[in-house]
């Protein structure tokens, strides 16, 4: 079987890499030459236009992504199968169209307003209040392309500043933490769920993901699965979806969906029977899903624009060490650690142990 993956990232080599022991070969695409999953799989150089991306497809059994700015006509032009499917790439690429989404299946989400103006910001201001976040609604990751504003005069500099216009006004949650659920669905519409991980961010980008959920419900478990079968149900899903909510009390308020495989995800490599990756594989394939019980309390740590002492890293009982062959800049993700603990207080003290947060 014959896997072609649009996007060269880290997430590209790790499908490759789960992808080997089942028997599966893999093509990449990627604008630059120094993608890292062409490491690990024949790379195919070029631009994101349905010409390119319909030469590199050929001699392909089916096509994936690994982030959701691929453009979506491209993917519609594809004449083979391609998981997820492309209307959730298109919800997932504008967050004012992602809120609408959500709010239409019942998923309770933060106030919003789309604005495209100075107009649309004093109404939206009314409606949202303050603090609040300006975000574009197309592109931006890891914290880019957003503004935190507090008072008026923040908010007419923020809407300056991000252009104008094609921007979404939210009101900012003061929740207890951030968490996500990775759901899995197959194409015979069988689901699995693994268990809710809290989030820590630091400068907008993910730092640590603690699995499972210190102190997470079987209510809390169950209310983000029922969010996500109505998101999987209503696209039409086939792989891994990743939604990320922020904990209030026990309510879950949705931010934003990947439809693909996730950074918070990366611990199931080792702290579970099945890895998301082999998931989202079994899953585009039409394979059973694998059973998503954990091994263990689980860490994942990123490593971000630095090279950490490796021999240091996998001196600490339970570490592994993941690292994705890219140049180090700063605030670039070019690794994560995972950590493997029996119980949650040897998960802390084996990140004490390696230092990293």
């Amino acid at each position: 079987m014959r896997i072609g993956v649009l996007g060269g990232g880290q997430l590209g080599r790790m499908l490759a890499l789960a992808g080997y022991p089942l028997g599966l070969s893999f093509r990449i695409f990627d604008p630059s030459e120094e993608a890292c999953a062409g490491q690990v799989a024949p790379l195919f150089v070029g631009r994101y236009r349905a010409e390119e991306v319909g030469r590199f497809a050929e001699g392909l059994d089916l096509v994936t992504y690994e982030f959701e700015n691929v453009p979506v006509e491209a993917v519609r032009s594809l004449p083979l199968p391609v998981f997820p499917p492309a209307r959730a790439l298109e919800v997932a690429q504008d967050r004012l169209l992602e809120k609408e989404f959500f709010r239409g299946l019942g998923v309770p989400t933060p106030p919003f307003h789309p604005v495209d103006g100075p107009e649309d910001l004093q109404e939206g201001l009314l409606r949202v209040g303050l603090p609040a976040l300006l975000k574009t609604r197309r592109g931006g990751y890891d914290g880019k392309g957003q503004a935190l504003v507090r008072t008026l005069e923040e908010a007419q500099g923020a809407l300056e500043a991000l252009g104008g216009k094609g921007l979404l006004l939210e009101g900012f949650v003061p929740f207890d933490r951030e968490v996500s659920l990775l759901a899995v669905r197959g194409r015979g519409g069988e689901v699995a769920f693994y268990p809710l991980v809290e989030n820590r961010h630091q400068g907008g980008i993910l730092r640590l993901s603690l699995a499972p959920a210190a102190g997470a419900s079987p209510k809390l478990q169950k209310k983000a699965e029922g969010y996500a079968q109505r998101a999987l149900e209503a696209l039409d899903y086939v792989g891994v979806l990743a939604l990320e909510f922020f904990q209030v009390g026990e309510e879950l308020l949705f931010n934003e969906m990947a439809p693909r495989v996730h950074n918070s995800g990366h611990w199931t490599i080792e702290g579970a029977e099945t890895s998301q990756f082999e998931n989202h594989l079994r899953a585009l394939l039409g394979l059973p899903l694998g059973s998503t019980a954990l091994r263990g309390y689980s860490a994942m740590v990123n490593l971000i624009g630095f090279r950490p002492d490796f021999a240091q890293i996998l001196s600490v009982k339970g570490a592994h060490l993941h690292w994705y062959g890219k140049e180090v800049r700063p605030g670039r993700k070019v690794g994560h650690v995972t950590l493997v603990a029996p119980d949650e207080a040897r998960r802390e003290e084996g990140l004490r142990a390696l230092g990293l947060v």
